[in-house]
Formats: C-alpha cells, sequence, structure tokens
C-alpha cells in the first residue's frame, strides 16, 4: 500500500447489519410492513406526520440495544493510524462508526440522533422521541422532523465527497447494494479520476464490474483483515 496515500471508504447497511440492525432491502429488512413511500419520503411526513415520527423514534431507540462490531472498530483503528487523508461516508444513519471511534466520517443521509427544523434548518443533537410538532428551540417553529434524507432529497455535503473521491488513489466500498444513487455512482468517479477500486460485500452488487478487486463475506471478517494489510 505505499502507493496509497488518501482513502474513500463508502459504507452502507451491510456493515450495520452484522450488529443487529435491519438492512434496507430483503425479507426481515428495513421497510417490511412499511413501503417506502410510507415512512421515508417528504410527501409521507406530510400526510402521515404520526406513522413517520414513530416509525424513527423506533429507530432510535433500537440504537440502544446494538454495539459497533468488528468492521466499524478496524475501520475507526484505519481513521485512527492512517497518516494520509481518509474519509468514511456512510449511507447508515446510525451512530455505530462514532461509538467504535471514527471522527473522519461523514453521514451523507443524515443521522438518527439528530433533529432537523423544517423551518429554519437548523440541526440540534437529540435522544428519545420527537412527537409531530415539536418545537424548534432556535426559531420557535413547530417543526422539527427527523434529520434524514428521505427519498427525492438532495443527500448532504456531496461536494465534500465528490472533491474527496477525486483526490482519492482508493476508493473503497462496503456492505452497499450498489443500487441507491448518487453513492452507487461513486465508484465510476473513482475510476476515472484513477483510483484503485475494491468493494467488499456478501455478495456482488450491482456495480460490482466497476471495482478492480471484490471479496466476498461478512464484513466483520473481512475489512480487519484488510485493515491490517494496509497498515502493514
Amino acid at each position: 500500500m505505499t502507493d496509497i496515500r488518501n482513502i474513500v471508504i463508502l459504507t452502507g447497511a451491510g456493515v450495520s447489519a452484522e450488529s443487529g440492525l435491519a438492512t434496507f432491502r430483503g425479507p426481515g429488512g428495513l421497510w417490511e410492513g412499511h413501503r417506502v413511500e410510507d415512512v421515508c419520503t417528504p410527501q409521507a411526513l406530510a400526510q402521515d406526520p404520526d406513522l413517520v415520527h414513530r416509525f424513527y423514534d423506533a429507530r432510535r431507540a433500537a440504537l440502544a440495544t446494538v454495539e459497533p462490531n468488528p468492521a466499524h472498530r478496524a475501520l475507526a483503528k484505519l481513521d485512527a493510524a492512517w497518516p494520509g487523508e481518509l474519509l468514511i461516508v456512510t449511507q447508515n444513519v446510525d451512530d455505530l462508526h462514532e461509538r467504535a471511534g471514527a471522527t473522519r466520517l461523514l453521514h451523507m443521509h443524515g443521522e438518527l440522533n439528530s433533529g432537523l427544523c423544517a423551518a429554519c434548518d437548523a440541526r440540534v443533537p437529540w435522544q428519545g422521541s420527537m412527537p409531530p410538532g415539536t418545537i424548534c428551540d432556535a426559531c420557535g417553529a413547530p417543526a422539527m422532523r427527523p434529520d434524514i434524507v428521505f427519498f427525492g432529497e438532495m443527500p448532504y455535503d456531496m461536494d465534500r465527497i465528490e472533491r474527496a473521491i477525486a483526490k482519492a488513489d482508493l476508493f473503497v466500498s462496503i456492505g452497499t447494494s450498489g443500487a441507491v444513487y448518487p453513492a452507487a455512482g461513486f465508484v465510476q468517479t473513482a475510476r476515472y479520476h484513477g483510483a484503485r477500486t475494491l468493494e467488499m460485500n456478501l455478495e456482488p452488487s450491482a456495480g460490482s464490474g466497476y471495482f478492480h478487486e471484490t471479496r466476498l463475506g461478512p464484513a466483520g471478517e473481512l475489512v480487519p483483515v484488510w485493515v491490517e494489510e494496509v497498515l502493514a
């Protein structure tokens, strides 16, 4: 890895699944029993705010029942030890990367432990429930909502992500389906700018053909081995 200095890592639901958080797709997945349109769109929030707020309250509460797994801890170890530039871009809205110790981290789809005011765009750390009509301390409007990027909304910090990918020598995707854009296109951007690309997943993603290397298996097994290789 002597020719690698700048690393961008994309993590998806497959990383947190091994901690016991349901994944986005598949039997037993996060949305089972609720159509995506019922819980994760601006229209859903407007039409049935009680359902949407209860859904995210339950997800927020579930964080207290899980712990970071070996993949989270290995990435935090890499974050602490890597002398070059490193950015972990996560599609996950949980706090497991932080709890493992990662600091060079960006949540492109928002965070469960954050509230967003729909009136003034203020963001505040949030624990516990958030009933519809919760007052924003910044502007006084009864407009607090989960700080989650709903379908149809723009992911956070795309400019920063794209700048980091353009400078990356290595792009790594871990536990992602490769089906949700814009994240699914990151590997193509990385390849365009000359980066090496590595995928670690239970099965090949929808964009697997764009990766120079694919390693298949649980993230909790693959990521610690890879991190040791990088740091050796």
